[in-house]
């Protein structure tokens, strides 16, 4: 039987959500991506997304920034729908994507890297104020990279990179923070660094939904995962979703799930989570 195609302009009542996703469904051509999500993130809460290769964990925050069109379904960010208003979602949303998005071949400076966040939303000619300049340092500063704001980019490690990335995320102060796999590739001071950091902001009132490769690091947290393996496997917080009958529908039976100081944590065959 065909499912009931869910219209993407009913009115919801949005109460303490900022995102809300019902019944969503994405193709890329004939491949499916995600299928029939439905989930809900509120204001403060850090969520991290799990599952494998392929899971549709990237294509989740592009819909969520109106960066890919839903085959059909229904979604609000801050109830604007992100398609149709996207200029409004992206004001109040920063997105850091995998590193390997970004090109090494364009020689930008830090700071070039940063103004790039305020530069996509600038109506042509797009010029660079005083302002901005003063503000993407501010924001360096923040994320300790200041020093570096005249280095080339394709020189600093993948921590520092990853922390140009998420200034250049934060420059339009935003409200959610989105953010792929921030960690992969990243030194371990570095990661705890950028976790530290991480809290900070949710702790002065940003969102954040990550999606991770190893949930050990952010486990002690994180309010909740999302288990995604193209359709919502399990949801809710790690005591939760991290125990072994419901990591091996994803990754199979190659699963362990330690508890230690109350704490979950999960040995995957997959490392690449």
């Amino acid at each position: 039987m065909e499912e009931k195609r869910v219209s993407m302009d009913r009115p919801i009542d949005n109460g303490s959500n900022i995102v809300q996703i019902r019944n969503l469904t994405v193709y890329y051509g004939r491949t499916l991506a995600l299928d029939n999500i439905s989930t809900a993130v509120n204001e403060g809460e850090f969520v991290v997304v799990m599952g494998p290769n392929g899971a549709g964990k990237t294509t989740l925050l592009k819909v969520i920034m109106g960066l890919v069109k839903p085959t059909k379904g229904y979604i609000r960010v801050f109830n604007f729908n992100p398609i149709e208003e996207g200029s409004k979602v992206r004001a109040l949303v920063g997105y850091v994507p995998q590193r390997t998005s970004i090109s090494l071949n364009i020689p930008l400076k830090v700071i070039d890297v940063v103004l790039l966040g305020v530069l996509v939303e600038k109506k042509p000619p797009r010029r660079i104020t005083e302002d901005d300049l003063e503000r993407a340092i501010r924001i360096l500063k923040v994320v300790d990279m200041d020093k570096y704001w005249e280095t080339p980019f394709h020189e600093l490690s993948g921590g520092q990179q990853q922390r140009v990335l998420i200034a250049r995320a934060l420059i339009r102060d935003p409200k959610l923070l989105l953010l792929d796999e921030p960690l992969n590739g990243v030194d371990a001071k570095s990661q705890v660094e950028i976790i530290s950091f991480l809290r900070k902001l949710t702790e002065n009132g940003v969102s954040i939904i990550m999606v991770v490769h190893d949930v050990n690091m952010v486990v002690h947290i994180i309010d909740k995962i999302i288990l995604l393996n193209k359709t919502i496997i399990a949801e809710g917080p790690p005591s939760e979703v991290l125990k072994e009958e419901i990591l091996q529908k994803v990754y199979g039976h190659g699963v362990k799930v330690v508890r230690y100081c109350g704490i979950c944590y999960s040995i995957i065959g997959d490392t690449h989570v």
